[in-house]
């Protein structure tokens, strides 16, 4: 049985486009389209995808509350990580709608 959220593991196959791509999240995992890395299936990208934007978003929320604690030095950081994480998130709903709508269209043909 296939995940709920499977349509996104297209975020790995964009490659260079992908924001995500190259990007190092908290884990410091890099680059989604390598075959070198221990997930090279289907679910292991969608997973590590999910990942990355998870740890994006993490990072985020962690550099904010040290800006509003006076903790962090630079508050560009911040700036830039939220940036970062906002345009993963927007990427992977973007991609997980494309990928619900070509299913939904796949099910309106008549075999």
């Amino acid at each position: 049985m296939t995940s709920p959220i499977a349509p996104l593991g297209a975020l790995g196959a964009l490659g260079p486009v992908s924001p995500l791509s190259g990007a190092t999240g908290a884990t410091g995992a890099t680059d989604l389209g390598a075959a070198s890395g221990p997930n090279t299936d289907f679910a292991g990208k969608l997973a590590d995808g999910l990942a990355q934007v998870q740890d994006l978003q993490t990072k985020s929320s962690d550099l904010a509350v040290q800006v509003a604690d006076g903790t962090l030095s630079d508050p560009a950081q911040y700036t830039m990580a939220s940036t970062e994480a906002s345009l993963a998130l927007q990427l992977t709903i973007s991609v997980r709608n494309k990928a619900v709508e070509a299913f939904q269209e796949i099910m309106r043909m008549q075999a």
